[in-house]
């Protein structure tokens, strides 16, 4: 089971945004706007939810988590599955989880939670062999 902390749910901002949406104050352009980078990752790494787009009620709702964290190096900024997310929080300290609901029909997109992720620990993660200079290769 993840051990999720610091979650911070963005419902009330969604609300807002579907709500001048809907009042004409906001174009389906401005909230309909995920780009061909967010469509793949849903589609690639995204958890398929029974909730219907708010915006066009035609596609169900996708859920893609985005991890961020200094210890995760190049992987950091990448969209994962939930069950990298589960070995990500067993293998690193700290990183923070942002789940975006996409749309695959109109391109609805906004994010819906962020929370923490890892053991808690510093230096949990096994530190990398370096490769041997050629200097001291030779010597």
């Amino acid at each position: 089971m993840l051990n999720q902390r610091q979650i911070v749910d963005y419902e009330l901002q969604r609300r807002s945004v579907l709500r001048r949406y809907r009042a004409g104050f906001l174009s389906r352009e401005e909230v309909c706007d995920a780009g061909p980078y967010l469509h793949r990752a849903a589609r690639y790494h995204g958890e398929q939810t029974e909730h219907m787009c708010p915006v066009c009620f035609k596609s169900q709702i996708v859920l893609v988590a985005w991890v961020y964290g200094d210890e995760l190096g190049m992987a950091s900024g990448s969209a994962r599955k939930p069950a990298e997310l589960e070995r990500m929080a067993n293998l690193f300290a700290e990183f923070t989880v942002y789940v975006v609901e996409v749309c695959h029909a109109c391109g609805w997109n906004h994010l819906a939670m962020s929370y923490v992720l890892g053991t808690g620990e510093p230096g949990t993660r096994a530190p990398r062999s370096r490769p041997r200079s050629r200097k001291s290769a030779t010597q």
